[in-house]
């Protein structure tokens, strides 16, 4: 294969795919779809979130396509050639089998073609390079994936949704430029990897990355711990005094994680930091000039806080230059699936084991509501792995509250005799309100999150009684 091939970085193998314009398929080897190219979404008439995720065979019982291709990939275990009909449309779909390092089946790949396309230029496609240059970067993808497991250099900033890639867009845009960065979301969503991300992507990567999570240090150290202070500065000061960390991040980016938790004393200096790029150490007699990008990060609503009074509004609109909202899982479902695979991935090297997820596990975790977000995700799927039974992770291994809030979805309205219309309707509304109120940080979110005001939410709570211990 020519070397220059070699310049072309494997973690763009689904956009080069795209750009394919081929109807193309990767499954697992449980044929569980990974990847589905845009042009393929548009010949069946479906969503990625609606393919993505799906096992093959139930997609050939839906009359997706008949036959499924990959399905006879995995059963014969060879590379096949077939007559397909996929929508209303008919066309050869050629069928891949990519084997492991064992040379066990790992994925199944699938690739379609117009007839009189493929009638014509088939001896082509099985040698020019175009194909070659396919298969290589498929394989050199999972070996970069592999490479970075090993090195603990975790990408879980992964997906293929539109939300997804919109979000990616964003972040190249603000990483080349110097201004402040506010990223707002849940708990769990990665915001501390959406600041790292930002700053090596920018021309200060090179230099410090230091995070400075403000809720982590107690208020009256805070100020010296940012802004550092001169010796003899206060009582118990270090001798030497210290430099604070706007000093260790020049020419850098300081993080400023859970910047809602800076007390109010303290934000004028942040604010005249942010303005002028000078600040003051504790002791010193004159300001010094700083090199500093900032990035903030919060899971509270800051504007509800100026409301408040619990936050300065001159601070606020020098923070929400640009924003980044970080959107939680379940507005992101279709990358659920390639979340999960990847943990599976990672927690199966660093544990030593070969799990692989039951068909139902799939679906139940796909389906929960993942109100901790990635962090959740990432850590049950390392309980899994280390705490399941046998190497295919079952419904019986799932965490009890995973089961419960799937129960809880599935349940249908029940009409027992006697009930009511009101009642009814009040058993769906306590079971409406419990939810939200247990999926939701605060009743402000919760009450938004179904639409209705915080007053109203908080006399429902009180009607049917809800505390956060009802299970």
């Amino acid at each position: 294969m020519n070397q220059n091939m070699l310049t072309i970085e494997p973690k763009y193998l689904f956009t080069i795919m795209n750009y394919m314009n081929k109807p193309i398929y990767i499954t697992d080897k449980n044929g569980m779809i990974l990847f589905v190219s845009d042009i393929s979404c548009k010949l069946v008439g479906k969503k990625k979130e609606e393919l993505i995720g799906k096992n093959v065979s139930q997609l050939e019982k839906e009359g997706i396509f008949k036959p499924s291709v990959a399905k006879i990939v995995l059963d014969k275990k060879q590379n096949v050639s077939v007559i397909q009909q996929v929508g209303e449309g008919t066309g050869v779909t050629t069928g891949h089998l990519i084997l492991d390092e064992n040379d066990e089946p790992k994925y199944a790949v699938t690739l379609g073609y117009d007839i009189p396309d493929f009638v014509g230029h088939s001896s082509q496609i099985r040698n020019e390079e175009l194909e070659s240059a396919f298969w290589f970067y498929l394989h050199e993808l999972q070996k970069l994936k592999a490479k970075l497991v090993r090195t603990k250099e975790v990408p879980s900033f992964i997906g293929q949704s539109r939300v997804y890639e919109m979000l990616k867009e964003t972040i190249e845009k603000v990483a080349g430029v110097e201004t402040t960065v506010l990223i707002t979301g849940e708990t769990g969503v990665g915001k501390t990897l959406i600041a790292e991300r930002i700053h090596h992507l920018s021309g200060r990567k090179d230099r410090p990355f230091i995070h400075l999570n403000c809720a982590a240090i107690p208020e009256l150290l805070l100020e010296s711990e940012l802004f550092g202070y001169q010796k003899g500065a206060f009582t118990g000061a270090n001798a030497n005094g210290k430099n604070g960390l706007i000093k260790l991040a020049e020419k850098g980016t300081l993080f400023l994680d859970e910047i809602g938790e800076i007390p109010l004393y303290l934000q004028p200096k942040l604010l005249q930091f942010l303005q002028n790029k000078t600040y003051m150490p504790i002791g010193a007699s004159q300001t010094v000039k700083a090199d500093v990008r900032i990035i903030a990060a919060t899971n509270c609503n800051l504007e509800d806080m100026v409301k408040e009074g619990k936050f300065r509004a001159d601070l606020y609109y020098r923070l929400h230059i640009l924003p980044i909202r970080i959107p939680p899982l379940r507005e992101r479902k279709e990358d659920i699936f390639c979340l999960l695979h990847y943990d599976l991935e990672k927690f199966n090297f660093l544990h030593n084991h070969k799990r692989t997820f039951s068909t139902k596990v799939v679906e139940v975790l796909q389906n929960y509501y993942w109100p901790g977000n990635i962090r959740e995700l990432e850590n049950i799927i390392e309980q899994l792995v280390i705490m399941a039974k046998e190497n295919e992770i079952s419904i019986q291994d799932l965490p009890k509250r995973l089961l419960d809030s799937t129960f809880e979805q599935e349940v249908p309205i029940s009409l027992n005799v006697g009930n009511s219309l009101h009642e009814v309707l009040e058993s769906v509304e306590k079971r409406m309100i419990t939810q939200a109120f247990h999926h939701h940080k605060s009743t402000r979110d919760a009450a938004k999150a179904l639409g209705v005001t915080q007053s109203l939410f908080m006399r429902r709570l009180a009607k049917y009684a809800i505390t956060k211990e009802e299970k």
